[in-house]
C-alpha cells in the first residue's frame, strides 16, 4: 500500500486545546444515574450513595465539563423537585423516555459528584425551554449561584448548601429543533425565548457562558436555516451555538461507518459558517464558538425499534436502556470522532461525549456487580491526557478508498497536538479494515528527536469487545517497528486501528 504523509511545524497550527472538549454527559437515562453513578447499596457506595469504582474510572477517563440533566429528559424537568430532602422529592414521568422519576438524585448530589472527580470536573446545567421558560431559569440560576440573602438563596443554603454551586456554563434547552421534544418550537419561537432568558440571567450575572440549541443533526430539514434564524436573535447575548451528531453503521456499509468523521468535520465547519455569515450581516466582530455537547457512536435504530414495540403503559424506574455494548470497529471511529473534534479546536471549545455510564457509553456497571471499560473509554482517555496544548495544522496526503455515502475519503484521519513542555501526541486512525498502512510525518522545527510511545488499539476480531464476562478482552498494545530518524518519524498503523504516537 502507498505510503500516508504529512508534515508538522510549529509555525502552522488551528488553535489551542480548550479543556472543555473532554466533557462528557449525565441524563436522566436508563440506569446512567441509578445503578450507574449513585447505587447507595452498592458494596463500593461512599456515603452520599455514589459508586466509588465508578469515580475511578470517571477519573481514569479524564473528563472536564459534565452537561446535566439532559438532553431529551430537561424539557419535562422542573428543578424544584430535585432539591431538599431526597425523601419528600416527588416522583413524576418522565415522557422523553418513558420512565419514573424518583429525583432521589437531584441538583445538590449532582454538584457533590462533579467535586468528589476532581476540579477539573465543571458543571454544564441545562435548562427547560421546552415546557417552562424564563422565569424558571432565573429561578433556578438564583438558587444555585446568589451567595445568601434572597428566598431561593437561603433556600439552598437551608437545604445544606452553604457555598452557592457557581454555575458558568449553561444551555439554553435541547435539541428544540427536534419534533421529538417535549415543548418543540419554530426556530423564531425558540429564538425569542432563548434571547429572553439570555437577557435576563445576564442582568444577574453578565459573566454567564450561555450555548443556544442548533440542529440535532446536519440531516434536519432545517439544518443550518434554524442556525440563523436563532442568532439573528440571540448573537450578541449568547457564546456558543449547539451541535449533536451521532453514527453508527447502515444497512452493513461499514466502509462509510469508518469514515463518519467526514460528516463530522463537513458539519463543524458549515456551522462555523454559517456563525460567521450571520456576525458579517450584523457587522459584528464577535466569533461564535460551537458546544458540540452530544456526539457518539449510537445504534440509534435499535433504540427506535425498542421504542416502536414498548408497552405505552409501562412507566419503570432506571430501566436498562441504550446500553450498546462496543466493538474495535466502534472504538475506531469513536477515536476518528476525537480527531475531528480535535482538527477545529479554534471554534469547537466545548464537546460532551455523550453519555458518560451505562448509557451509550465508555463505562459499564452491573447492579450490586462490577464496572468496566468499554473499547471506546481508551480512545477518549488518551486524547484527554496527552491531547492538552496547541493543535498543530495536518494536512495528510493519504492512499484513499470509496465510500457509498461519503464518496472518495482518506484511509488515514490525523491529527496531532504540542504540549505545553515541547512533547508532541500524534493521534491518527488506519481506515482500512485489511491493509496496514505505512506513516512517514516530517517533523520540521518542533525538537522532538525520540519516541516515547506508540500505542494501538486494534484487534484480528474488529467485533471483539469487553463485556461483563470479559471485561478485560479488548486493551490498546504497543506497537513494534515506529521510530524517529533524521527528524521523520516513520510507522505502520495496523488495520483497522486507534493510534497514539507520543515524541518528545
Amino acid at each position: 500500500m502507498s505510503t500516508a504523509r504529512f508534515t508538522l511545524d510549529p509555525a502552522f497550527t488551528v488553535g489551542t486545546v480548550n479543556p472543555r472538549l473532554f466533557g462528557s454527559f449525565v441524563e436522566h437515562l436508563g440506569r446512567c444515574v441509578y445503578t450507574g453513578i449513585y447505587e447507595p447499596d452498592h458494596p463500593t457506595a461512599d456515603a452520599e450513595g455514589l459508586r466509588t469504582d465508578v469515580l475511578d474510572l470517571i477519573r481514569e477517563l479524564g473528563v472536564t465539563a459534565l452537561r446535566y440533566p439532559g438532553g431529551n429528559f430537561v424539557s419535562g424537568y422542573k428543578w424544584e423537585d430535585s432539591v431538599g430532602p431526597a425523601e419528600d422529592r416527588p416522583r413524576r414521568l418522565d415522557l422523553a423516555w418513558r420512565s419514573t422519576e424518583t429525583n432521589r438524585f437531584g441538583l445538590s448530589e449532582y454538584i457533590a459528584f462533579l467535586k468528589k472527580i476532581g476540579p477539573q470536573a465543571e458543571p454544564m446545567m441545562a435548562l427547560n425551554l421546552g415546557t417552562r421558560g424564563v422565569a424558571e431559569a432565573l429561578e433556578l440560576q438564583e438558587y444555585a449561584n446568589h451567595p445568601a440573602g434572597t428566598a431561593l438563596s437561603e433556600q439552598r443554603i437551608a437545604h445544606g448548601d452553604k457555598d452557592p454551586f457557581d454555575i458558568r456554563l449553561w444551555c439554553l434547552g435541547n435539541e428544540m429543533d427536534g419534533p421529538w421534544q417535549t415543548g418543540h418550537k419554530t426556530a423564531e419561537e425558540y429564538g425569542r425565548i432563548a434571547a429572553e432568558t439570555a437577557r435576563a440571567m445576564r442582568q444577574i450575572d453578565p459573566h454567564v457562558e450561555l450555548v443556544a440549541c442548533g440542529s440535532s443533526g446536519q440531516s434536519m430539514p432545517t439544518f443550518a436555516e434554524w442556525e440563523a434564524k436563532v442568532l439573528a436573535e440571540t448573537y450578541d447575548l449568547v457564546d456558543y451555538i449547539s451541535l449533536h451528531a451521532y453514527y453508527e453503521p447502515h444497512d452493513g456499509d461499514v466502509d462509510s461507518f469508518l469514515a463518519s468523521a467526514v460528516d463530522m468535520e463537513s458539519f463543524i465547519e458549515n456551522v462555523v459558517a454559517t456563525c460567521d455569515h450571520v456576525g458579517a450581516r450584523l457587522k459584528s466582530k464577535k466569533k461564535i464558538n460551537l458546544s458540540f455537547d452530544e456526539w457518539n457512536v449510537w445504534y440509534l435504530s435499535r433504540w427506535e425499534e425498542h421504542a416502536r414495540t414498548s408497552d405505552p403503559t409501562d412507566w419503570p424506574e432506571a430501566p436498562r436502556l441504550l446500553e450498546d455494548n462496543y466493538s474495535v470497529l466502534d472504538a475506531v471511529v469513536f477515536g476518528s470522532l476525537l480527531i475531528a473534534l480535535l482538527r477545529h479546536a479554534d471554534r469547537v471549545t466545548v464537546a460532551c461525549l455523550a453519555q458518560l455510564v451505562n448509557v451509550i457509553a465508555p463505562i459499564m456497571t452491573e447492579p450490586g456487580g462490577p464496572a468496566w471499560r468499554q473499547t471506546t473509554f481508551f480512545p477518549f482517555a488518551q486524547a484527554s491526557r496527552y491531547g492538552r496544548g496547541e493543535v498543530l495544522d495536518v494536512r495528510v496526503d493519504s492512499p484513499t478508498y470509496e465510500t457509498k455515502k461519503y464518496g472518495e475519503a482518506d484511509l488515514l484521519h490525523a491529527t496531532a497536538v504540542r504540549a505545553e513542555d515541547g512533547t508532541v501526541t500524534v493521534f491518527a486512525v488506519n481506515r482500512s479494515r485489511t491493509e496496514p498502512l505505512p506513516l512517514e510525518v516530517a517533523l520540521n522545527g518542533l525538537g522532538v528527536s525520540r519516541l516515547v510511545e506508540h500505542s494501538v488499539l486494534s484487534d484480528a476480531d474488529p467485533d471483539a469487545r469487553n463485556t461483563l464476562a470479559d471485561p478485560e478482552r479488548v486493551a490498546p498494545h504497543t506497537a513494534e517497528g515506529t521510530a524517529v530518524t533524521d527528524g521523520t518519524l516513520t510507522a505502520t498503523l495496523e488495520p483497522l486501528s486507534w493510534n497514539v504516537i507520543r515524541l518528545a
